[in-house]
């Protein structure tokens, strides 16, 4: 695929080097900085003319994010590329997938516009499909969803002895029990009362059937972590060991991190959809499968 070449937004290097090396491909580099007054500067480094484009950037906190991809993707057009593709292995704006209160903006639905004319395809993991089935349902351009949940039983099989997996909510339980099924682990499901983005009640049914086991808590976005923490609590409270708190993406928001470990959590694992301290299990292959559909 000699006309193919992948361009990391910044903070995308390392996975932008993983797929390159997966899919025998060359990196290109770009500049992106900011003039005083706040602006965005976005300069590819690399020819890009009759070129297919990857652009890996990951969406957490796309606010600051969203912009400097547009400009990236809209010269890449510009300057002759064949086609430009996006790789977002953490996919913003898709929890707020309706409108909860009156004169709400359903943002999942408009950021999914906003992002449709700027790229020809994309290929992300896991996205927060909430009470959606499909990003085909927002998104007009293809899409490729890769699932980090038989990586995730992998990890657990190879690390944690007699594990308990334990899902955030009555809507994680189909995706956790996939994860224990492969895992070879039984599974039980919190209940959850979210007050607020802050504030969450939480209950753990079967508590007292868990002695001896290691108890795995695993959500797919680690943001906040009051659920983790809640539960986290929890646990010691019933004198279990303790958890290991696995998440797909490490969100992290605030020092979200440091009080989870100070809360008690044994270890806080991520996959690399975000690049964080706490990333050990890498998921450079799946997404690389994800783009060899695209470019296919």
């Amino acid at each position: 695929m000699s006309d193919v070449i992948i361009i990391p937004m910044p903070g995308n290097e390392a996975m932008a080097r993983a797929l390159a090396a997966e899919l025998n491909i060359a990196v290109g580099s770009l500049l992106v900085r900011r003039f005083p007054d706040g602006e965005s500067y976005v300069r590819l480094e690399t020819p890009v003319g009759r070129r297919r484009i990857i652009l890996v950037c990951t969406l957490d906190r796309p606010d600051q994010k969203f912009l400097p991809l547009i400009f990236a993707a809209g010269a890449a057009r510009e300057l002759g590329a064949s086609g430009v593709g996006l790789v977002a292995p953490y996919l913003a704006y898709m929890r707020q997938d309706r409108r909860f209160q009156s004169g709400e903006a359903v943002t999942s639905t408009h950021f999914a516009a906003a992002l449709n004319p700027w790229v020809d395809w994309l290929v992300t993991v896991d996205p927060h499909l909430h009470r959606r089935t499909s990003l085909s349902e927002i998104y007009a351009i293809p899409s490729v969803v890769q699932h980090a949940a038989p990586a995730i039983s992998g990890w657990i099989r190879d690390n944690v002895d007699n594990p308990v997996l334990v899902g955030p909510d009555s809507e994680s339980e189909q995706w956790v029990a996939a994860v224990a099924k492969d895992a070879g682990a039984p599974f039980a499901v919190l209940e959850k009362v979210r007050k607020g983005d802050r504030d969450v009640e939480i209950s753990a049914p079967q508590v007292e059937e868990w002695g001896g086991r290691t108890p795995v808590l695993v959500d797919d976005i680690i943001s906040t972590a009051r659920t983790m923490m809640e539960t986290v609590g929890l646990l010691k409270n019933a004198g279990l060991p303790p958890p290991v708190c696995i998440g797909v993406h490490a969100v992290f928001a605030d020092n979200a991190y440091q009080e989870l470990r100070t809360a008690g959590a044994g270890r806080v694992i991520t996959c690399n959809t975000i690049e964080h301290e706490s990333n050990e299990i890498e998921l450079g292959k799946l997404i690389a499968n994800g783009v060899r559909t695209m470019l296919k």
